[in-house]
C-alpha cells in the first residue's frame, strides 16, 4: 500500500490504472464459478464400481446440460475480461505476419494447372484452375468465401475432378462433425447437378467412365466409415450399391485411386492390420478383389506401377518397416518379394514413385530424410538437411513421367517452403517461401537446438527447443512443453508464425519427442500403448525436470500443453506431479478414458482397442483406470487451467472436459484458475476460417502471458 502512496503522488493518472486494475481483481474474486450439480451414476465392470456424479452432462439435448457450459462459458468470459482488449491486440499481430492474398504453388494434373489461393478479407480458400498454362484464363471451382456465408461452421473436404475435367465432386460438412455432404459440380457450366449424397466422410473417387462415383458413409451412431458405395452420376442415390460393409468394428474403411491411374482400392484399417482390395478403374463394376487377406498384426500400404505393386510393411517382423515388391496379378504375401530389407534403426515412412525414380521416406534418430533411388540401381543419395530440428516432406508430386520432385521443408526457426529438386542433376529451385510480413521477423534472432533427457527407465529422450537469441537461462524463463504420444504420430518440428507472439515476449518452446510417437521408429510407438501407456506420461514428466534442471525454466514459469489424446497426457500429468506446472492448456482432451472405451456406441470407440486395449478385458480395464485423467483426481493442489472443447466434437465427446472440470472444481485444493471454454457451434478441429481460428490462439496465449505477468 505504501508503494501504491508513492506511486500516486508522481503520478495521479498512474494511480488511477492500478486502482482499476485492483478494482478488477477484487471483482474477479467475487464472481463464483458455476457447481455442476452431483447427480450418482454407477458404473460397474469386472466387479469393480465407480460412481460418476458427472454423468448426466452426457446428454447435449438436455437443456440443463447446454445451460452448464453456457455457465461456464460466461464464467470463462467475465474472469478472462481484463485480458480481451490484449486478445484483440495479439489476435491483430498475429493476423499481421500473415499474407491474406497468398495462393499455393500451381501443380500440373491431367492437363490443368490447379491453384488455391486466399484473398484480402477473405477466411476460406478459393480453388481454381488454368487449362493447359499459367497464362490461361482462371476457372473458379469452389469460393468457399460464397458457399460459408451464413454458416458458423463451414468445411470443403474432397474435391475430386472427373477423368474428363468436367465434373467435379466435393464434400460439405456445416456442423464440424466430420459428416459430410457429397454433391456434384458441372464445372463448364457451374452447375450443381440433382446428386447428393449425405453421411459420408467427404471424399470419393471417379472410375475411368466419368460416370460412376465410389464413396464412403459412417455409421450414424459411432460414425466410424464402414461402407463403400458405387453411384452413378444423375441416379437417385436409393439405386446406389453397395459394394462392400466392413463389419469388424475395430476397422474403418477408405477408398483411393492409384497415381497410375490403373486401380481403384478399398482399404480397410485397425491400428494394427490392414487390408486392401483393387478393381481396375475401367471396370468399376467388376467385383473388387483382396489383394492380401487381413492377417492380425500385419500391416501394408500399396503403390502400382507398370505391372507391378510396391508394397510397404511390416511382414516378417519388420517393425520399421521394409518396401517389397509383386506382380499385380499375384499380390497374395507369398509372392511379396524384398526390395529395401528392414533396418533396426530407420523407420520406413512413406514412398513416392516416379518413372526413373523411387523416393523414399525415413526417418533416422528422430529426424526425417528424403532417399532418391534411381531405377537403374545407379547413384542413390539423400537430400542433404543440416539442422536437428528441421521437418522435410514429399509434397504434391502426381506425374510419373518427371523428374522433378516438390517437397516441402521447414523447421522451428525456418518458415515453410516448397522446393522443386531435379532429381537428374541435383537442381532445385524454391517455388514459394512462406512470407511473414510486418518486418520484424529474422530468423537468425531465434536459436534452435535438440537436447535430450533421461526418462526415469534410462531411455534418452529427445526435446526439441526454439527460442529468442539473448535470453539468460537462469531458471526464471517461462516456457510452454508441448506433446502429443499417441497413435505413433511423430511430432515433427515446424515453423509457426503464431510461435513468434510468444518468443518475443521471451518464452521458450519446447516440443517433448514422448513415446506414444514414432518419432524414434516404430518401437517408439510400441513403447508407449497399450499396456506401456504410462511411459508417454512419464516421458513428459522427466523431460520437464530435466528442463527445470538444465535451467531453462522452473515450476513457477513452466506451461504445458496437449490436444486430444495430447489432452488426456495433460489430464494425467497433472494428477501425478501437478507441482511441476505453472500453468496448462487442454484442447479438447480425451479424459475420461474408461468410460468411453466400455462405450461401443460413442464414435471411434471400437477402433482404438488396439491403441488403449480392451477394457472389456480385466487387465486393460484395470490398467486404464489406473491412469485415466476423471478416474484419479484426487484432492490436491493443480495449476492453472484452460481447457477448451467443442459442442459437436466427434472424435472427442464434449462431455469429457465438461465432466472432468466439475470433477476438478470439487476435488482442487487451491484457488488457482480453471476455466472450461466451449465452442457451441464446432467440434474437433476448432473454428473453420484460417483467421477465426487465430482467435481461439489468442485466447490461449493470453492465459499464458497473463499467468506471467505479460500484459502487453
Amino acid at each position: 500500500m505504501n508503494k501504491l502512496v508513492k506511486i500516486s503522488l508522481v503520478s495521479l493518472i498512474f494511480a488511477s490504472s492500478i486502482n482499476k486494475i485492483t478494482a478488477q481483481y477484487k471483482m474477479s474474486k467475487n464472481i463464483q464459478p458455476p457447481i455442476a450439480k452431483i447427480i450418482p451414476h454407477t458404473l460397474e465392470k469386472h466387479n469393480d464400481i465407480r460412481i460418476d456424479n458427472y454423468y448426466w452432462l452426457n446428454d447435449r439435448d438436455n437443456k440443463e446440460v447446454i445451460d452448464y457450459l453456457n455457465a461456464e462459458n460466461k464464467y470463462y468470459e467475465e474472469m478472462t475480461a481484463h485480458t480481451k482488449d490484449f486478445q484483440n491486440s495479439l489476435f491483430a499481430e498475429m493476423k499481421s505476419r500473415i499474407k491474406e492474398d497468398d495462393q499455393s504453388v500451381p501443380y500440373l494434373y491431367n492437363g490443368y494447372y490447379y491453384i488455391s489461393k486466399f484473398i484480402t478479407g477473405g477466411d476460406y480458400p478459393i480453388y481454381s484452375r488454368k487449362k493447359g498454362s499459367l497464362d490461361a484464363q482462371e476457372e473458379i471451382m469452389f469460393d468457399c468465401n460464397e458457399l460459408a456465408k451464413n454458416h458458423a461452421y463451414f468445411q470443403l473436404s474432397g474435391v475430386s475432378v472427373s477423368p474428363n475435367n468436367k465434373f467435379a465432386t466435393f464434400g460439405v460438412d456445416l456442423v464440424s462433425r466430420r459428416i459430410y455432404t457429397i454433391q456434384v459440380k458441372n464445372l463448364e457450366t457451374g452447375e450443381i447437378l440433382s446428386d447428393k449424397i449425405e453421411n459420408c466422410t467427404g471424399g470419393s473417387v471417379w472410375a475411368n467412365d466419368n460416370e460412376t462415383i465410389f464413396y464412403v458413409t459412417k455409421d450414424p451412431v459411432t460414425l466410424r466409415s464402414d461402407k463403400v458405395f458405387r453411384h452413378k452420376l444423375g441416379t437417385n442415390t436409393s439405386e446406389d450399391v453397395l459394394v462392400f460393409e466392413e463389419k469388424d468394428d475395430t476397422f474403418s474403411v477408405f477408398i483411393y485411386k492409384e497415381k497410375s491411374k490403373k486401380y481403384i482400392v478399398i482399404g480397410s484399417q485397425s491400428t494394427m492390420t490392414t487390408e486392401y482390395q483393387i478393381v481396375e478403374a475401367d471396370s468399376p463394376n467388376d467385383s473388387f478383389k483382396v489383394f492380401q487377406k487381413r492377417t492380425r498384426g500385419l500391416e501394408y500400404s500399396i503403390s502400382h506401377y507398370n505391372d507391378s505393386f510396391y508394397i510397404l510393411t511390416n511382414k516378417d517382423k519388420a517393425t520399421n518397416f521394409k518396401l517389397m515388391k509383386t506382380p499385380e496379378n499375384s499380390t497374395s504375401k507369398e509372392n511379396w518379394k524384398d526390395l529395401i530389407p528392414h533396418r533396426d534403426n530407420v523407420l520406413l515412412e512413406d514412398i513416392e514413385i516416379f518413372k526413373d525414380y523411387l523416393v523414399v521416406e525415413e526417418r533416422d534418430n528422430g529426424l526425417t530424410k528424403l532417399r532418391i533411388m534411381p531405377w537403374n540401381g545407379e547413384g542413390e543419395y539423400y537430400l542433404p538437411f543440416e539442422s536437428e530440428t528441421y521437418t522435410a516432406y514429399t509434397s504434391t508430386n502426381v506425374d510419373f513421367d518427371t523428374d522433378i520432385l516438390r517437397y516441402g521443408y521447414q523447421s522451428l526457426t525456418t518458415p515453410s517452403s516448397i522446393i522443386d529438386f531435379n532429381m537428374k542433376d541435383k537442381t532445385k529451385e524454391i517455388k514459394k517461401e512462406q512470407e511473414v510480413l510486418g518486418g520484424k521477423f529474422d530468423k537468425n534472432n531465434y536459436e534452435e537446438k535438440r537436447i535430450w533427457a533421461t526418462a526415469q527407465d534410462g531411455v534418452k529422450v529427445p526435446v526439441s527447443l526454439v527460442y529468442r537469441k539473448g535470453i539468460k537461462l537462469d531458471g526464471n524463463n517461462p516456457l510452454l512443453q508441448y506433446a502429443y504420444g499417441s497413435y505413433g504420430y511423430s511430432m515433427d518440428c515446424t515453423f509457426s508464425t503464431t510461435r513468434l507472439s510468444l518468443l518475443d515476449r521471451g518464452f521458450i518452446y519446447a516440443i517433448a519427442h514422448i513415446r506414444g510417437g514414432e518419432d524414434l521408429g516404430r518401437p517408439w510407438y510400441e513403447d508407449g500403448k497399450l499396456l506401456k501407456k504410462k511411459n508417454t506420461f512419464t516421458d513428459f514428466i522427466d523431460c520437464s525436470k530435466f528442463l527445470i534442471d538444465q535451467k531453462y525454466t522452473s515450476p513457477q514459469h513452466l506451461y504445458a500443453e496437449g490436444g486430444s489424446a495430447g489432452g488426456l497426457l495433460m489430464g494425467a500429468v497433472i494428477n501425478m506431479a501437478p507441482h511441476l506446472y505453472n500453468g496448462v492448456i487442454a484442447a479438447v482432451p480425451f479424459v475420461d478414458v474408461v468410460t468411453t472405451m466400455l462405450d461401443e456406441s460413442i464414435p471411434l470407440t471400437t477402433g482404438e482397442y488396439d491403441e488403449w486395449g480392451n477394457p472389456n478385458e480385466k487387465k486393460y480395464y484395470n490398467y486404464m483406470k489406473s491412469y485415466s485423467p476423471y478416474d484419479n483426481i484426487v484432492e490436491q493442489e493443480y495449476p492453472n487451467m484452460l481447457v477448451t472443447t467443442g459442442l459437436h466434437d466427434s472424435q472427442v465427446q464434449y462431455w469429457e472436459p465438461a465432466k472432468w472440470v466439475a470433477k476438478l472444481r470439487t476435488l482442487k485444493s487451491n484457488k488457482k484458475l480453471l476455466y472450461l471454454d466451449t465452442n457451441m457451434d464446432t467440434g474437433h478441429g476448432g473454428a473453420s476460417g484460417r483467421f477465426e481460428a487465430l482467435k481461439e490462439v489468442a485466447k490461449e496465449f493470453s492465459f499464458l502471458l497473463d499467468l506471467e505477468g505479460i500484459k502487453h
